[in-house]
């Protein structure tokens, strides 16, 4: 990993318009889609709120509908663009659960594989990546674009 960005990243990216330079996939009306950079497995995106919220009780009605409805749709591109045997969805509120950014929520839609499961993270603390960023953001942005005003 690089040096530590100021401020927020989700926030520094939704305002920048390079969004394949960024790894936006998606721009809806309350929330985007952004591939993680640092995946857990091949394909792991995350579902963010354009505004910085940090608390779950913050969002409005129409956030949280919103950001549920893309991941649902996460989940139905990612299983038109690869074999995933199943997902991981959920969230990590606060530090101490795990969030490595914890002032801005976010709803992470990591796909699995059948074996994914394997010894590097735990003995090397590294992980691997099946595909590069660059190959899996052209995999999914087609059905990302298909979308469009539909959010």
């Amino acid at each position: 990993m690089g040096p530590k960005e100021k401020g927020c990243i989700f926030c520094n990216r939704i305002k920048q318009r390079s969004d394949r330079l960024n790894l936006i996939l998606h721009r809806g009306k309350k929330c985007f889609v952004i591939m993680n950079k640092y995946p857990y497995n091949s394909g792991h995106l995350m579902v963010v709120p354009k505004i910085h919220k940090g608390e779950i009780e913050s969002l409005s009605s129409s956030e949280w509908s919103e950001m549920n409805i893309m991941a649902r749709n996460c989940v139905s591109i990612i299983k038109k663009a690869m074999p995933a045997d199943g997902f991981n969805i959920g969230m990590n509120l606060g530090a101490i659960a795990g969030a490595g950014i914890k002032d801005h929520l976010h709803i992470h839609v990591v796909p699995r594989f059948l074996g994914d499961n394997n010894f590097m993270p735990v003995a090397g603390n590294a992980r691997v990546q099946s595909f590069s960023l660059d190959e899996i953001y052209l995999l999914f942005k087609p059905g990302f674009d298909s979308l469009r005003g539909k959010s």
